[in-house]
């Protein structure tokens, strides 16, 4: 009786994507380009070096911010920690900077930073890792902040990383490596991989800010030991899969129809997925494929097909949200 039914569902699972194929379009993926409906945000990783010193108006960001907690992790009172760079942050950076025996110019340079730096690798093996043998994909998870690489579906090797703070969340979805290149910015470390994510500028790159990883510290990339991001750049090639998984926090739950992208896009599809209803990645690009597989999924529940997500239709999908 269980096959039976299993059977007819399969089959009406069938008949109605048939129908939604003949009364939409022929393309049976979602197409790759899209208007930029994010919510008026474009994300992205914002690791770039800027010399930081005292100016008026002072200097603020999450460089400085940065800055000022690293101080004081290393027991330099940069006075509040607030992201600008006052007169207490220039005592602190000199004061670091004579210890360090370099010249007390109360100016943040790459050798400050490296300064800032040393020691932090000292754990890291420079005992360098055989290629991996077999087709490579990466999976990176919030939740334990690792990176796993997996040589023909079975682990391989695991890294420490750092993921995008609350306000900047790094991406969940299943992405590809677009983009390689040595030396992309000072602020990236040594190697950068730069990811297909459609709502901004995201990648996985070594640092100049060490101290970081296995925090939620970036702007959304990823951040290795550059040592461990130079082991695995040659392993990755161009179209190498990057899953990543991990919690999902402050949802918006917008209404989301075809031409719509951002992580609620990947949530919705990563749901469709799961029902066995669609089988193209969870790249969050509303296409036609994601329609039709939506289509299906509000007939099988009851709801009118309108292929867009509504809060009906976000209720079922994502009632109090969690893990993808």
């Amino acid at each position: 009786m269980i096959r039976r039914i299993s059977y007819l569902r399969n089959f009406y699972i069938f008949f109605l994507t048939l129908i939604l194929v003949i009364l939409t379009s022929t393309t049976n993926t979602d197409a790759l380009n899209f208007s930029e409906n994010v919510l008026g945000k474009v994300w992205g990783c914002g690791d770039i070096y800027r010399q930081l010193q005292l100016t008026n108006p002072p200097q603020s960001g999450d460089d400085i911010l940065e800055l000022e907690q690293r101080l004081m992790q290393l027991g330099f009172d940069p006075g509040k920690v607030d992201g600008v760079f006052d007169r207490q942050t220039q005592a602190a950076v000199q004061m670091f900077q004579k210890e360090k025996k370099l010249e007390p110019s109360g100016v943040v340079t790459m050798s400050t930073w490296e300064a800032l730096g040393e020691n932090c690798e000292r754990q890291v093996s420079s005992q360098k890792t055989p290629p991996p043998e077999g087709a490579v994909k990466i999976v990176i998870d919030h939740d334990t902040l690792k990176l796993t690489v997996y040589a023909d579906g079975k682990p391989y090797k695991e890294y420490p990383v750092a993921i995008g703070k609350s306000e900047t969340p790094s991406p969940i979805g299943e992405w590809r490596i677009i983009h390689k290149a040595v030396g992309w910015g000072t602020g990236f470390g040594t190697r950068w991989l730069g990811l297909n994510v459609p709502w901004g500028i995201y990648g996985i790159h070594g640092t100049n800010k060490p101290w970081s990883i296995g925090t939620a510290a970036s702007h959304g990339c990823f951040r290795m030991f550059n040592r461990h991001v130079e082991e695995i750049f040659p392993w990755v090639k161009i179209g190498t899969p990057v899953i990543v998984k991990g919690t999902v926090h402050g949802l918006s739950k917008r209404p989301l129809k075809v031409g719509a992208t951002g992580q609620d896009v990947v949530i919705v599809q990563l749901k469709l997925r799961e029902e066995k209803l669609l089988w193209t990645p969870a790249d969050g690009r509303f296409g036609p494929a994601t329609e039709r597989a939506l289509k299906l999924y509000q007939l099988l529940n009851g709801l009118p097909a309108t292929g867009q997500v509504d809060q009906s239709t976000w209720n079922l999908i994502l009632p109090e949200g969690g893990r993808q």
